[in-house]
């Protein structure tokens, strides 16, 4: 027990198994819904538990120097979301599931959190009165995060950390069943991406790429999606956002990319912009393409213009 490579616990549930069997006796026979009317009965339950002893691999994993001093501070270790979880394990006992299993998350004693996976049991020959049970804590953290990590990926670019185009679409579909209408897109090209490319290499272009995250999460905010379509092709929704409403998000980005360009010294942040709204009962898609087509009209009228610049030049 004490040297175990996971984190135990003996616990006495005994009041707790008394509170529930006076729920059952005042003929109560939906607990569920009796926890949705008294909130509080989860509360007392959690207080009435007693923490008989912990072993070594118990304070190591929630930074605790002392037994006394993790038992005197169970309120920081069990906080949150852990209420939610200990009303559907009061549900499974209720139901007599005297072995329990779930993934949780507690807090180290510097309020870090502690993603656990947890198992729960009473001892053999303890079944009448619950006064003493082994709770098992194995420290997932590390899987939670790679698996957090993966499912990022599958959403984002890991160049802008802005979503991909596997998710956009799926956006896109979402958005054109249900709305919020009217829905506004953005259409967004780097400009020179490939020029910067070849003349100063892959790295200098991936700058500017990063750089576009940057600018297009801090111009559009968080209620929109902002996804990467192409190499150097982006693509903003806007649901419930009309004309006007994408008029001022474009104006946002191009003055953002006017602060951007101060901060960065080198390659400097040009876009071809253009934009669309969809109204409810139009198709969506028709938005999209009318979007790209102002942004390919935008591309066409920059490279002219700096065509013209340059002839100017060695003129």
């Amino acid at each position: 027990f004490e040297h175990s490579p996971v984190s135990l616990w003996v616990e006495d549930f005994s009041v707790v198994k008394m509170l529930l069997d006076e729920v059952r006796a005042a003929g109560i026979t939906d607990f569920r819904t009796f926890l949705n009317v008294h909130p509080d009965f989860v509360s007392r339950c959690m207080q009435e538990i007693r923490v008989l002893d912990v072993n070594q691999q118990t304070l190591a994993m929630f930074g605790a120097p002392s037994k006394e001093i993790l038992l005197s501070r169970l309120g920081d270790v069990f906080r949150d979301d852990m209420r939610i979880h200990f009303a559907e394990q009061l549900v499974d006992l209720w139901h007599e599931k005297l072995w329990q299993q779930r993934e949780v998350i507690n807090y180290a004693l510097d309020g870090r959190p502690v993603d656990v996976f947890m198992q729960w049991s009473v001892f053999p020959g303890r079944e009448a009165d619950w006064d003493q049970v082994l709770v098992s804590l194995t420290d997932i953290t590390a899987r939670k995060k790679a698996e957090a990590y993966v499912e990022f990926l599958g959403k984002h670019d890991v160049l802008t950390k802005l979503y991909n185009r596997a998710y956009y679409e799926d956006e896109l579909a979402r958005l054109g069943r249900k709305g919020p209408w009217p829905v506004s897109v953005i259409a967004v090209d780097l400009n020179g991406l490939k020029a910067v490319n070849d003349q100063f290499g892959h790295g200098d272009g991936d700058g500017l790429l990063r750089r576009t995250g940057e600018v297009l999460k801090k111009a559009v905010g968080e209620q929109a999606c902002i996804a990467r379509t192409g190499g150097d092709e982006f693509m903003v929704l806007l649901p419930g956002r009309d004309e006007r409403g994408a008029a001022t998000v474009v104006e946002q980005i191009e003055e953002v990319v006017v602060l951007n360009n101060q901060f960065y010294p080198g390659a400097r942040l040009s876009f071809s912009i253009g934009s669309a709204t969809c109204m409810q009962g139009d198709r969506l898609t028709d938005a999209v393409k009318t979007a790209d087509r102002r942004m390919y009209d935008a591309k066409r009228a920059y490279y002219e213009a700096l065509g013209n610049e340059r002839a100017t030049q060695n003129d």
